[in-house]
């Protein structure tokens, strides 16, 4: 996009601010850029039980990038879409230090605060900016009336200036616990965009957001806060969009149409709008998105764009019909400065974590995709420990406080872990049959394919056009003049993900029993388990 045109797109504001060039840049002088990104790693500093992903598989593919951008005369940055906390139980026991310490060594150089920073009270998130050793940005977060976090950093790349812009998803004041960030404001990222871009440009050749705000469809965004897309189309001026937050590919099959089926190690065509390319690298490490730019006399051109998988694997059977896993392109080593580091901490962790408690005889399906937008046996278990501990009459779950499955055989405290890593607890209240009803309709408005999408327990209902009906409760129909009991976390129980606020309600308790502990104690209560039991089948209808 050339400078002229974009001080004619920002407007008035542009216009009275100027839209000088910056100094620094050769005239006709061609500068080669290679923009790394990664997002949402959820404590993944170490590779799978299949041998997937890792930081130090990362390192040996940022290095080589870097080696190689560095030869051609090239330079190149290295951005993260934020969400470094909350997901594997080695990395949650330890703050995600493993994590950060990690980054610092792959040089990383900036990334955007996304929601899950705020998993845990503020003194920890403050312990992990002191250690990291790049910085961490958000334009629209606000503490007292002034910004929480630098709104950007500008880099010099050989005279050429890249302003790289941190922004934050309006949604995490309801989806981490309200206590985390009660002191806190998350601004418009349109509005606050609207401010940062003009005055980026009177510094920058180049403008890139990092953002954790997500990547929706042609800017649908249903029930969440508004996305890469929608911010890119309000706010001109933005030459790249680093995001996070939605944890998919954003490959694009064609014009605002996202590619759902992508596949590793193939072609992926980011996506584009008002002048802005947006691009997303799925989550947790499993790949190093690589954009390669070229700057010309105030053009900045995408010459290629690629999605590089690390390590991951596909399943194949052989002819004896037996399945094994292959990798989907050529095997990445692991870094051995990488390894010395993190080993210390994965050690740690596994002795931590690897006591197996209990068994069950099938999957128990946690899987994103699924529990996100239908019912499933993992949600209703869920919801039945928390009634078998508190006695309640049912249960409601968001869909976002589950974050793995359960595979069939042998479970370890760190299974449960995995899929419940926030440390929540276990809240009840006594509710009317009218306050039930109302708190089913509220529930049912949450969109299908957001973490507040509702896993039920204890009730069947129907739900037609977005309202419920013949509601029943322990086998009898819902009458208006009972008394219910409700068992919910804390974090819906505060109003989070949009749910109504119980906290005030004269009989709320917060039973102080941490989620994962209930889930715990019911899977070694109820050992050998057997997944069929907790089938959802036809409880919730959706016509």
């Amino acid at each position: 996009m050339k400078l002229n045109r974009i001080c004619l797109s920002l407007g008035l504001i542009a216009v009275l601010a100027g839209c000088a060039v910056p100094s620094g840049v050769s005239k006709d002088k061609t500068y080669k850029i290679t923009i790394m990104h990664t997002n949402d790693h959820h404590g993944h500093f170490w590779q799978n039980s299949d041998g997937e992903y890792g930081m130090a598989a990362r390192k040996t593919v940022v290095d080589a990038i870097r080696s190689e951008v560095a030869a051609a005369g090239g330079y190149s940055l290295l951005l993260d879409g934020g969400d470094v906390n909350t997901g594997v139980p080695e990395s949650d026991l330890q703050d995600a230090i493993p994590d950060f310490k990690g980054m610092n060594l792959l040089g990383y150089q900036a990334m955007a605060v996304g929601n899950h920073e705020f998993d845990k009270p503020l003194p920890v998130l403050k312990m992990q900016r002191d250690l990291a050793q790049f910085p961490m940005l958000s334009a629209n977060i606000y503490e007292n009336g002034q910004r929480m976090f630098a709104p950007y950093k500008v880099f010099d790349l050989g005279g050429l200036k890249v302003g790289v812009m941190g922004l934050t998803t309006e949604d995490t004041v309801r989806m981490v616990h309200p206590d985390n960030v009660k002191q806190l404001e998350f601004r418009s990222v349109i509005a606050e965009a609207g401010k940062v871009v003009p005055e980026l440009r009177r510094q920058a050749d180049v403008v890139i957001a990092a953002t954790h705000m997500g990547h929706y469809e042609n800017g649908k965004h249903g029930t969440q806060a508004p996305g890469d897309v929608e911010m890119a189309r309000a706010v001109p001026g933005i030459d790249l969009v680093v995001g996070g937050h939605t944890q998919n590919p954003a490959c694009m099959k064609a014009e605002n149409v996202l590619d759902r089926a992508y596949v590793p190690g193939t072609a992926c065509q980011p996506d584009r709008q008002n002048g802005a390319w947006i691009v997303q690298a799925h989550e947790w490490g499993k790949y190093v998105g690589r954009a390669d730019f070229e700057y010309h006399n105030g053009e900045f051109k995408l010459v290629k764009y690629a999605l590089i998988p690390i390590n991951l694997k596909k399943s194949v059977k052989a002819a004896d019909g037996k399945s094994s896993k292959v990798h989907y392109t050529s095997a990445i080593a692991e870094n051995p400065e990488m390894l010395a580091l993190l080993t210390p901490y994965q050690k740690f962790g596994q002795d931590k974590l690897g006591v197996q408690i209990g068994s069950v005889d099938g999957q128990l399906d946690g899987d994103r995709d699924r529990v996100r937008k239908q019912p499933t046996n993992l949600g209703v278990m869920i919801g039945r420990a928390m009634i078998d501990r508190t006695r309640a009459d049912f249960s409601v779950v968001n869909a976002g406080g589950v974050r793995d499955s359960i595979k069939a055989g042998p479970i370890t405290y760190k299974d449960v872990l995995k899929v419940q890593p926030f440390a929540n607890s276990v809240c009840t209240v006594d509710l009317s049959g009218k306050e039930v009803l109302d708190y089913l309709n509220a529930a049912a408005k949450m969109s299908p394919g957001s973490g507040a999408f509702p896993q039920f327990a204890g009730v069947e209902l129907e739900i037609t056009g977005g309202v419920v009906g013949n509601v029943r409760i322990g086998g009898a129909a819902l009458d208006a003049a009972k008394t219910y009991r409700l068992a919910l976390n804390n974090f819906q129980a505060a109003g989070g993900d949009g749910y109504p606020k119980l906290t005030g309600h004269p009989s709320f308790v917060n039973t102080g029993f941490v989620d994962a502990e209930v889930l715990r104690a019911f899977i070694t209560a109820n050992s050998p388990l057997s997944a069929a039991r907790y089938e959802p089948g036809g409880a919730v209808l959706r016509r």
